[in-house]
C-alpha cells in the first residue's frame, strides 16, 4: 500500500486482486433548479442565491490607477509605501486584517495551524509553517503518481482521498462519501487554465465504489456516514462563506444564504481537494473514492468546538472505513 501524506489529508493508492468498475460517465446535473447558476466568465459577475453580493468583475488593464475597493472601503495598506512607517489609526491588534467579526469572537482557532488566540500567547510566538493542502498540493502529487504507477506497470489500482471537512447540516463526526464533486459554482466539473484556455473536466465519482464504502460503514456499524456532495473550493476562508477569516466584505445573512442553497444541490460537506481529485481518476481511467469526515457543521458556526480527544476519533473514521474495506477486498481471494 502507498501513501502520500498531504497535512492532515491523505491519499491511498492499492492495488485489487478483483476488477473494480470505472469511474461512472458524467451524468446531466439536475435541470431546472432556479438557484443554479451559470457557468464560465458570468460567475464572477453573478450570485448563486437571493440575497448574496455578485462578486466583483476584475479591473481592466485600462483601468484607473484607483486601487480595487470591496463595498466602500479601500484595500487594507493597498496605498503605503513598505519602506516608510505609516501613521494609522488602526489598532495594533487588528492590523492586515478588515474583518468586523473578528473582535466579536471569544476564541479564533487557527485549526491548520494548530494555534489559538487564547491557547497560545501569539504574539510572542514566530514560527515558519510549511504545510501542503488544497488542489495546487494535491494536483503535483497526482500527475507523479499517476506517472509513478504507469512506470511501475500497476494493475487493477483503486485511489482513495481521505481527510477532513466541514459538514453542511450534518452532526460533527458524520462521515460523508463523495458522490460528485462541486465548484463554487454548485457545477459538477474541475475547471484548469491550460496556456489561456478553459479545460474542463468531470468530477463525478465512481458509483459503484462510493455504495460500497457506505456498505462497508454499516458491516462496522459504529459511526454515520451518508453519501453526498461535495463543496471543492480553492480557498479556505471566503471561498467557503467564513466569517472568521482576515478579510470578510459579506454578511452573516449571505453566508448562510450561501451554504443554504449548497445543502440544496445536495452538498453535505465542504473541503479543498475533492474536484481535482475527481477530476484526474475520470481523465486517467483510476476508480476512485472520496471519504472525509465532518468536524463541525458549519450551519452552526466556523470554529471548531470539539475536544483535542474527540477530534482525534473523528479523524480515524475514514480510515478504520478504507482500511475495513481494503481488508474485505482481500479476503475474498
Amino acid at each position: 500500500m502507498d501513501v502520500a501524506d498531504l497535512g492532515n489529508d491523505i491519499i491511498i493508492l492499492y492495488n485489487l486482486w478483483t476488477w473494480v468498475r470505472p469511474p461512472a460517465a458524467a451524468g446531466k446535473t439536475k435541470q431546472g433548479e432556479a438557484r443554479r447558476w451559470r457557468m464560465g466568465r458570468d460567475c464572477i459577475r453573478t450570485s448563486p442565491c437571493p440575497g448574496v453580493p455578485a462578486v466583483p468583475a476584475p479591473l481592466s488593464r485600462s483601468a484607473s490607477a484607483t486601487w480595487p475597493r470591496i463595498g466602500d472601503q479601500e484595500m487594507a495598506c493597498c496605498k503605503q509605501d513598505p519602506c516608510k512607517k505609516q501613521e494609522t489609526t488602526i489598532k495594533e491588534t487588528c492590523r492586515y486584517v478588515s474583518n468586523p467579526y473578528l473582535a466579536t469572537m471569544k476564541e479564533d482557532v487557527l485549526y491548520h495551524f494548530d494555534l489559538g488566540s487564547k491557547t497560545h500567547d501569539l504574539p510572542a510566538m514566530f514560527g515558519d509553517i510549511k504545510h501542503g493542502m488544497g488542489i495546487p498540493s494535491i494536483s503535483i502529487m497526482l500527475n507523479e503518481l499517476l506517472k509513478l504507477l504507469c512506470h511501475a506497470k500497476c494493475t487493477d489500482v483503486t485511489a482513495f482521498r481521505m481527510g477532513t471537512s466541514g459538514g453542511l447540516g450534518v452532526q460533527p463526526g458524520t462521515v460523508v462519501v463523495t458522490r460528485v464533486a462541486m465548484d463554487a459554482c454548485f457545477c459538477p466539473h474541475f475547471e484548469q487554465n491550460v496556456m489561456g484556455t478553459i479545460m474542463s473536466y468531470s468530477t463525478m465519482l465512481n458509483e459503484c465504489l462510493a455504495q460500497e464504502m457506505v456498505e462497508c460503514s454499516k458491516e462496522i456499524n459504529k459511526f454515520n456516514t451518508i453519501l453526498g456532495n461535495t463543496l471543492c473550493t480553492s480557498d479556505f476562508y471566503e471561498g467557503q462563506a467564513r466569517l472568521d477569516g482576515a478579510f470578510c466584505h459579506y454578511t452573516a445573512e449571505d453566508k448562510m444564504n450561501y451554504l443554504h442553497c449548497a445543502i440544496e444541490s445536495g452538498i453535505r460537506n465542504i473541503e479543498m481537494e475533492s474536484a481535482v481529485f475527481a477530476a484526474m481518476c475520470n481523465r486517467s481511467g483510476l476508480p476512485g473514492a472520496v471519504i472525509c469526515v465532518t468536524l463541525l457543521d458549519r450551519l452552526q458556526g466556523d470554529q471548531i468546538s470539539s475536544s483535542h480527544e474527540v477530534l482525534k476519533e473523528y479523524q480515524e473514521r475514514p480510515q478504520t472505513l478504507i482500511g475495513y474495506y481494503i481488508k474485505k477486498k482481500f479476503c475474498k481471494k
